[in-house]
């Protein structure tokens, strides 16, 4: 049995979904390909797909074999095209996991101009604000904002981001707009932010002529989901403290306005991290060169139309500040506002 033929037969079978469309893309003929799965399910001795008159399913052990032999395949297709002189268009599977603001904001409106230049790469993108564990979960690259506490990981820096205030004119006008942050803590309400893990608020630290003030206040909402904090935000219902690249277009048209003019939050880095010692692929290199791309001209990213960098620019923490205080892994900090998408081969 010419097992590499099978594994590619099997492969076709289960994503054509009938052998019949299966030999046609493979050009051969029926009785060929049904041979080849059937030595494949006897040299492996066990079931690895159902066959029906009408369509043909995976069973349990199916489904694993096809995972892993897929992977097989590509990683057999990237390592040809290494080989050949002229270099081949990438293309293949790339599984991709975004945290939803982002993605939302920044990553899914550019996909067209990605789709352009790499139309062979199949990307399979899942939007969620889930830790992605890099080498147990088998992710070829991540980008995460904050700083990399693996020491094992590599890590290419790619941009920053920043941590801003506002509020709708519906609600300065009831409550007046306030000019400094600790006013918060008096007539104020704030829309607060839960961790989606476990339920604890975030601060941070606002800095302007060597003052620093913990942003917070009293609330009367609290929500575990950034898009949702801009939503209230816009509904009137108080004073949003959230990423930068989320309310740039709000501020923009008029329906946020900005607060605290001057006070600068630190920027956090935006790093592509993916394991050392890992072969990246040809559509991984072009997935992170375009990522590195699209962040170092965004607008969203780069802080250009409603939010000047120049308020921030040399930024550094006041000698006298009190260290800024360690947010947990999952606040808007370094989750939610943590860049964390994860690339599979």
């Amino acid at each position: 049995m010419d097992k590499f033929s099978a594994m590619q037969a099997f492969v076709r079978v289960v994503e054509a979904g009938t052998f019949t469309k299966a030999a046609e893309s493979m050009g051969l003929p029926k009785p060929t390909v049904t041979r080849l799965i059937q030595d494949l399910e006897k040299e492996l001795d066990t079931k690895l797909l159902n066959r029906t008159t009408r369509k043909v399913t995976v069973t349990v052990d199916g489904a694993a074999y096809y995972e892993q032999a897929s992977r097989l395949l590509d990683e057999v297709h990237e390592l040809e095209s290494s080989m050949s002189r002229a270099k081949a268009s990438p293309r293949g599977k790339l599984k991709v996991d975004i945290p939803s603001s982002l993605g939302l904001a920044v990553i899914i409106p550019a996909l067209p101009d990605f789709y352009l230049r790499y139309p062979d790469i199949q990307l399979e993108l899942g939007v969620s604000d889930r830790p992605v564990d890099i080498l147990a979960e088998n992710v070829d690259c991540v980008i995460r904002g904050g700083e990399i506490m693996d020491q094992s990981l590599v890590a290419r820096r790619i941009g920053e981001f920043y941590l801003t205030s506002c509020a709708s004119p519906a609600y300065l006008k009831r409550h007046g707009t306030p000019v400094h942050p600790s006013e918060l803590d008096g007539a104020h309400y704030s829309i607060r932010y839960m961790s989606a893990r476990n339920g604890k608020p975030y601060t941070f630290n606002m800095y302007k002529d060597g003052e620093v003030v913990e942003a917070g206040g009293r609330h009367q909402l609290s929500v575990n989901d950034s898009n949702a904090g801009v939503t209230a935000a816009l509904a009137g219902l108080g004073v949003l403290h959230t990423l930068s690249f989320l309310v740039q277009d709000h501020i923009s048209n008029g329906a946020l306005e900005p607060l605290f003019s001057g006070w600068c939050t630190e920027p956090k880095p935006i790093y592509v991290v993916y394991p050392p010692n890992r072969h990246l692929s040809n559509k991984v290199r072009v997935f992170v060169d375009w990522i590195a791309e699209l962040f170092a001209r965004h607008d969203l990213i780069q802080r250009k139309s409603s939010l000047p960098k120049a308020l921030c620019s040399g930024w550094a923490a006041p000698a006298a500040a009190l260290p800024v205080p360690t947010e947990p892994p999952d606040s808007p900090e370094n989750a939610e506002a943590t860049i964390k998408y994860a690339v599979s081969a």
